[in-house]
């Protein structure tokens, strides 16, 4: 690990560990000015409070439930989300027929259908997954679309030429050339996927970390409804952090932006095949001068087919 990657995770400890020293000198010296703190918990009660909660097996039971219900929903709006996306921006029949639907429904709050999922559903749980489902699949919807309708004629019309198919245009150029949008969309819906399961907990659930919050703040006990939030913030950091690192090793091909200090950056090219690497042909023994202008034009020749290959 380089000294500049160091830096960077020591100033995140420095500013959680801040976060927190602020939030326990607030609360403890019961500051009321604007904002009341003298109604919060300290850090150590929630600790106290999220130590307790560890032992038990009502947590763990929780947080299984939860995680089941996010996994299920998501899952199913991933693959639903991306088809009819790309459905949707491939094809004028499917936008006429689906999108009026798609683009009444969407703007209606998640949490607003649970009243409709508790009458379509037999049980509570599987509504809690249709809202999971519901709230992950527009931002995947709209993020595939857009990201398909962005990409350039060009690589169509060169795979084409080639005699390529249709199924040979989606599997070559569109999905790997949407997929970079596509996991923003992901992102996106998994954040909001946790937020609405937690409110559909809130109102239907039996289990879960949102019932056990909502629980919490009925009997007055804001520790464990502090606990039931730092829950819920660790969960969502590390599904949203899975679902970008996998992104990513599925984008590999993509030349990346490294940081440099100083406000610059620098482009990472990767390097090209053995295949596309072109000979150097010199005119005459001795010519030197010749010899380096073959070799710059075959350099350029050669970054120019390797960004082409990784194009198409």
């Amino acid at each position: 690990m380089t000294r500049h990657a160091l830096r960077r995770y020591a100033l995140r400890l420095v500013s959680l560990v801040t976060a927190l020293g602020l939030w326990q000198l607030l609360t403890g010296l019961d500051v009321d000015l604007w904002l009341r703190f003298s109604q919060f918990p300290t850090v150590t009660d929630v600790a106290h409070a999220f130590a307790g909660r560890l032992t038990g097996s009502d947590y763990w039971t929780d947080l299984t439930d939860s995680l089941t219900r996010i996994l299920a929903g998501f899952l199913l709006a991933a693959v639903l989300g991306v088809a009819v996306g790309v459905l949707v921006a491939r094809s004028r029949l499917a936008e006429d027929l689906l999108g009026p639907v798609l683009e009444v429904v969407r703007p209606i709050p998640a949490i607003a259908l649970v009243p409709v999922a508790i009458l379509l559903f037999p049980s509570n749980e599987q509504g809690i997954v249709f809202i999971t489902f519901t709230a992950a699949f527009f931002p995947v919807l709209v993020s595939a679309r857009h990201a398909v309708r962005a990409l350039t004629p060009v690589w169509e019309e060169a795979v084409r030429t080639m005699g390529g198919g249709r199924w040979r245009i989606l599997g070559s150029v569109v999905l790997p050339g949407a997929l970079p949008g596509i996991f923003g969309g992901l992102s996106v819906g998994i954040g909001v996927s946790w937020i609405c399961v937690i409110s559909a907990e809130m109102i239907s659930g039996q289990y879960g970390v949102g019932y056990r919050t909502w629980q919490d703040y009925t009997v007055v006990d804001y520790p464990g409804v502090f606990v039931g939030m730092v829950t819920i913030g660790v969960l969502g950091w590390v599904t949203s952090t899975a679902v970008e690192l996998l992104g990513r090793r599925l984008t590999r091909w993509l030349p990346r932006t490294s940081y440099v200090p100083g406000g610059r950056s620098r482009s990472v090219v990767l390097p090209a095949p053995a295949s596309a690497r072109v000979p150097v042909v010199v005119k005459a023994e001795g010519d030197s001068q010749y010899q380096s202008d073959a070799q710059q034009q075959g350099s350029g020749e050669t970054e120019q087919e390797a960004r082409d290959e990784h194009l198409v």
